[in-house]
């Protein structure tokens, strides 16, 4: 079994939506999905195979205040407006096809952070309802989010706990990966300032996220490796941009060209992608 894995980063994953859309156009399923952030969310709509979905949104709403802005902190505690992103968009503005999406077969894993303990969980993307509790978890990045609550849990961004979910999909049974980065070949993640600054303010209520926060950079750079190490054995295709993309991107036309650029890589690569899910596996 073939899984496909997806990095987060915020408006990087135009990237990632590109690159599924090439596998819509192309047909090209996976059984099982596992990632984090805008990652996973944006692979919601290439299970409910609506190609341009993501980037259509983001034409629309990405400046719009009502998406994005501080004036939405008032409102839900959010940078992001979360009924608007979450329940105007999809059931009213661009309609999701939620049949489509709940005709799929496989596994679709939302990689989560359990603000409690600090560690990585993983939610039935498929058990969502319209209002999207399941896929606003893996987006709630302290400062910008508040944290989730679902089914008494708290819950952020599955990037803190485990940015990169290759394990996880290793340990559920798939043999092969197809994994999608966010960020160029080389980049090394360091501790920045505003996660130091965050650990100490987000250990008052939830001390075991300092912990989470602190080593996020070194967790990324292991799986980093594991990827490396995974492709090297003929276990893995791991595609990604060849130059860095901004996370907050607010101009439409780099966000165009980040979609095209995935959608390119994607469109390139089918065909090999196709191979390497239908080749057995050696011993």
């Amino acid at each position: 079994m073939t899984g496909l894995v997806l990095e987060g980063g915020t408006f990087r994953g135009m990237f990632s939506a590109g690159f599924m859309d090439a596998l819509i156009e192309k047909n090209i399923e996976f059984p099982y999905i596992v990632g984090v952030s805008a990652g996973i969310s944006n692979a919601a709509s290439y299970v409910s195979k609506q190609f341009g979905r993501n980037i259509e949104i983001l034409r629309k709403y990405r400046n719009d205040p009502r998406y994005m802005g501080i004036g939405n902190y008032k409102k839900c505690r959010s940078l992001f407006g979360l009924d608007f992103v979450y329940d105007e968009i999809p059931n009213k503005l661009v309609p999701f096809d939620y049949d489509e999406y709940h005709r799929y077969k496989g596994r679709f894993l939302v990689g989560v952070t359990n603000a409690e303990t600090g560690k990585s969980e993983y939610l039935d993307g498929l058990a969502d309802s319209d209002k999207w509790l399941t896929l606003r978890a893996p987006c709630a990045i302290p400062g910008y989010f508040p944290p989730i609550e679902i089914d008494g849990n708290k819950y952020y961004d599955g990037g803190l706990a485990s940015p990169i979910c290759v394990s996880r999909a290793f340990k559920d049974g798939c043999d092969k990966a197809v994994i999608i980065l966010t960020q160029p070949e080389g980049f090394v993640k360091k501790c920045g300032a505003g996660n130091v600054f965050m650990s100490g303010v987000i250990k008052r209520k939830f001390p075991n996220m300092e912990k989470a926060l602190l080593i996020r950079h070194k967790i990324y750079n292991r799986q980093i490796e594991i990827c490396k190490e995974l492709e090297k054995r003929g276990k893995a295709l791991v595609f990604r941009p060849s130059e860095k993309l901004e996370s907050f991107q607010s101009d439409i036309s780099e966000l165009e060209r980040y979609w095209e650029t995935g959608y390119k890589a994607g469109c390139e690569n089918a065909e090999k992608i196709r191979d390497f899910m239908e080749a057995k596996q050696k011993a």
